[in-house]
């Protein structure tokens, strides 16, 4: 397994002369010399570990390093898992398909929106069609109408070039 936590200073590779100091147990002992401190964590057979180097004397805290590293990985882990990710699904249609064409591409958009995910619903014109473009409009209004009652318009349609498009997101 990867280590995912960021390098922290630990033991002699604190550089400060002074350190504020925390016990294992979360008391606070008090601003002591780096020595000192470092003697104390040893004589429990624990470690100095630096958790906030960027004040002024850094905070120490003494704790068994190996089990604090795999708590923060594991807490790490766990963030990832709770994140969501969507992914932008494409569906790709002319302005001239045909009924029951339409109707697999709409069951298709039904799918990747039930999943979670956005939908691209795109418009392609080739040649002559491109003088028709209220054709196109009306398939992305047909597709609205269509996905109303799971989906959201989230991007609107826009015509870039030879293509029309717009972006649903799930309800």
């Amino acid at each position: 397994m990867k280590n995912i936590v960021k390098r922290i200073n630990v033991n002699r590779r604190i550089r400060a002369k002074e350190v504020r100091l925390i016990d294992q147990d979360g008391n606070q002992v008090g601003v002591i010399p780096f020595m000192e401190a470092l003697g104390t964590a040893e004589e429990q057979g624990l470690d100095l570990v630096e958790v906030s180097p960027n004040v002024s004397p850094p905070v120490c805290r003494i704790m068994d390093y190996g089990r604090y590293k795999y708590q923060q990985n594991k807490k790490l882990q766990e963030a990832k898992k709770r994140q969501s990710t969507s992914q932008v699904k494409e569906v790709k249609i002319r302005p001239m398909t045909g009924d029951h064409d339409f109707q697999v591409k709409m069951r298709h958009t039904k799918r990747f929106l039930d999943k979670g995910d956005k939908v691209k619903v795109t418009i392609i014109f080739r040649g002559r069609e491109l003088a028709h473009t209220d054709l196109g409009i009306a398939v992305l209004k047909r597709v609205t109408e269509e996905t109303s009652e799971f989906a959201v318009v989230e991007l609107a349609a826009r015509r870039e070039g030879r293509i029309m498009f717009m972006v649903l997101a799930p309800k």
